[in-house]
This record gives structure tokens, C-alpha cells and sequence, in this order.
């Protein structure tokens, strides 16, 4: 096995200064979001979603961004999953985004809402057909017995809604409204550029964190 400690990479793709970032988060994260998306990296919209259940022990999966505007960030699931009983439980989550090949993370915390079920209706309209059955078909989380149980599962939806399931009760979207957001740009000596805001009595304030 190769020597993992000895691994290493020069960061010098590009440079975060204050005076060329936006004033609001939300802004500076679309814009980044929009540069990995037109870089044409693989899944741009992919992040790691961090929770804590009522044990106090944390967990981490990757989800996919399915909105963001002013209100936060969304994304759709199982409300019956692992991550769906963790939230219930404890209301509030860190998502981080690593944009390997331009060297940047972003990294944002706050509470955790639900969507509307009228927003989750029209995204859930949106998915392709097999995508809405297995939504019904994958009890999320829970240990099943073979792969033979998703396939009968998924036969059995397919057979009884045709081409129109409907949203199940238990799925549906969450959004994190962000209270606290950090963009981390690589740079030369792991000099790492890092800057965070964080919402206080309304309003955004900027500072630079050392790396």
C-alpha cells in the first residue's frame, strides 16, 4: 500500500479576498455553486450532510441540492431515514461542499425546516418514474433482507400506481436555513484562504479565519 501520509497537493488554482467576495453568503455560494456547475464537474450539486441524533452521536451522507434561494438550502429525502429521525430529533445540520478541482469547500450550518408539502409535491412531480416508485419501494435506512425485497417492492408500486405515484407521506424536502456559512479557496503553503459569516442580529458579518 502506498504511503498515504506522504500524499500531497499544491493549491494554486485561485485566491478569496474580501474586497472580491458579496456581501451576502447566499450570493457568494450561488455564484461558486454556478462556476462548478459550468466547470462541468462531476455532480456540483452533490454535499455531505451532517447531523446528530437524540444520542448525541453524529452522521454523515452525501445528498443533492435540489434549490437554494433566499430562504436556504433544499433537498428532498425519506422522512423515515436515519438523517429524517436525526432531524427530528435535534432540528439543525452542517452541509459541506467540496468542489475538488477548484480547490474550494463550502461549509454551511443552521436549522433544519421541512418544505412545504406543496413544494414537495411539485419537485416530486419532476423526478423521472422510476426514481418516484423507488421513493415508495425503499423502506430508507431499514435492514432488509436482499436486493429481491426493493425489486418486489418496486413491482408492486409500479403495478398498482402505473406511470402516476403519488408522493408517498413519508418523503418529502427539507430546507437548512443557514445561520453560519464558510468558503475555504486553496492556496500556496496551505496558506488556505477562509472566509466566514455569520448571521448576527440580522445581518452578515464577514471575517477571515486563519487556516
Amino acid at each position: 500500500m502506498n504511503d498515504i501520509a506522504n500524499l500531497r497537493k499544491s493549491y494554486e488554482r485561485a485566491e478569496l479576498d474580501e474586497s472580491a467576495s458579496l456581501a451576502d453568503p447566499t450570493a457568494q455560494f450561488e455564484h461558486w455553486l454556478h462556476q462548478a456547475i459550468e466547470a462541468k464537474l462531476p455532480e456540483p450539486n452533490a454535499m455531505t450532510l451532517a447531523t446528530v441524533g437524540a444520542n448525541g452521536r453524529p452522521s454523515s451522507r452525501i445528498v443533492l441540492i435540489k434549490g437554494v434561494d433566499a430562504r436556504g438550502i433544499a433537498w428532498y429525502t425519506n422522512y423515515d431515514s436515519r438523517k429524517g429521525r436525526e432531524l427530528a430529533a435535534q432540528p439543525f445540520a452542517a452541509l459541506q461542499f467540496h468542489w475538488v478541482e477548484l480547490e474550494r469547500v463550502v461549509r454551511i450550518e443552521g436549522r433544519v425546516e421541512k418544505t412545504s408539502a406543496e413544494e414537495s409535491d411539485a419537485y416530486f412531480a419532476t423526478r423521472p418514474l422510476d426514481s418516484r416508485i423507488g421513493a415508495w419501494a425503499s423502506p430508507q435506512s431499514t435492514v432488509i433482507d436482499s436486493r429481491a425485497v426493493l425489486v418486489a417492492n418496486a413491482a408492486k408500486i409500479g403495478a398498482r400506481y402505473l406511470m402516476n405515484p403519488p408522493r408517498p407521506p413519508h418523503w418529502g424536502g427539507y430546507r437548512l436555513v443557514p445561520d453560519t456559512f464558510e468558503f475555504w479557496q486553496g492556496r500556496p503553503s496551505r496558506l488556505h484562504d477562509r472566509l466566514r459569516y455569520r448571521l448576527v442580529d440580522g445581518a452578515w458579518i464577514r471575517e477571515r479565519l486563519a487556516p
